[in-house]
């Protein structure tokens, strides 16, 4: 049995990948844990913010600065038109209108007419150009555990680190202030904060808009390495965003950031390990029957995590969303 796939699980740790998950769970967390917003459009704020970011990159040669400036103005304008019409709408329709802003974002960037902007199915290649061009790193191949990566790739993990570290103390320190305050009564009962003389509807606007930055920012890391593909940006992502934030915690600031660790790592071990036991027939599947099959023992995992430990890894039981 081949298990040269352990020692490259681990560099899941430090991906780019990782990192785009960690900081759109954590507007994920400003959003429904903080808030109390039951938003499922969390792809379409990547997806927005990715799109503003690699057009004005490729098609309007923008300086980086102007390109990461129009992606989270994009961003902010998409929080606005989901937000004025969808703001005042019960937790469950709310979540059905967000799910639903996001597919359309998904279809119309892949629309035909819009190819010469979008690039269609295909995507976007080549927004890395301004990023790449700031490398300070020496260029030559460094090796991380048993992994190779390129100064380009190592500017990638450390730029998003440190954007995941300042994200998740600005979360801590905006939480712990009176604006937090607020927004956790919103979640609590949104009439006694309404009674009190607040602006409930401008409070949620505001967490809307910062959760979907948070969003816009993991979604050009984790291009970054790659390319913009429009598919990466459906209902799937949202679901793995949710699965992260419950794992970690959705009242905690660390608690997505370790859930996305968490996530990335065991979704790469449970694929590679059913790719080894397929290999030595000891589980008859097929290689178009492995991918499905570790995204069932991931549903599978999280219907016990709501079950047994609502409230998360970290999270305190009194939080806990989910239990009876």
């Amino acid at each position: 049995m081949d298990w040269t796939f352990l020692p490259l699980t681990l560099n899941q740790i430090i991906s780019p990948q990782t990192i785009a998950y960690a900081l759109a769970a954590l507007g994920l967390t400003v959003h429904f844990g903080y808030s109390g917003l039951l938003n499922f459009g969390q792809a379409g704020f990547m997806s927005v913010g990715a799109y503003f970011f690699a057009i004005t990159a490729t098609r309007f040669g923008f300086p980086l600065w102007a390109s990461v400036l129009a992606a989270l103005v994009g961003s902010t304008a998409f929080a606005f038109l989901l937000g004025i019409p969808t703001l005042r709408l019960r937790a469950d329709y709310l979540s059905i209108v967000t799910i639903a802003a996001a597919e359309i974002i998904r279809y119309t960037v892949q629309t035909p007419n819009l190819t010469a902007l979008t690039g269609g199915s295909d995507g976007i290649n080549g927004s890395e150009a301004g990023f790449e061009a700031i490398n300070p790193i020496p260029d030559r191949v460094y090796k991380i555990g048993v992994q190779p990566y390129t100064n380009d790739d190592l500017w990638v993990i450390i730029v998003g680190w440190v954007l995941v570290g300042a994200a998740a103390l600005f979360v801590w320190q905006l939480m712990r202030s009176p604006w937090g305050r607020i927004v956790k009564g919103i979640r609590e009962d949104e009439d006694a904060v309404r009674a009190l003389g607040k602006n409930v509807y401008s409070f949620k606007m505001q967490a809307l808009i910062i959760g979907g930055v948070l969003g816009t920012l993991g979604a050009i890391i984790n291009i970054l390495p790659t390319s913009l593909q429009p598919d990466n940006y459906g209902t799937q992502t949202t679901f793995f965003l949710w699965t992260i934030m419950l794992l970690g915690g959705a009242t905690t600031v660390l608690g997505p950031i370790i859930g996305a660790i968490i996530f990335w790592v065991v979704l790469s071990l449970s694929d590679g390990f059913i790719a080894v036991l397929s290999t030595a027939n000891i589980v008859p599947l097929s290689q178009v029957q492995q991918g499905p099959v570790r995204f069932i023992i991931v549903g599978v995992a999280l219907m016990l995590l709501v079950v047994f430990r609502p409230q998360g890894i970290f999270g305190k039981k009194k939080e806990a969303y989910f239990s009876a």
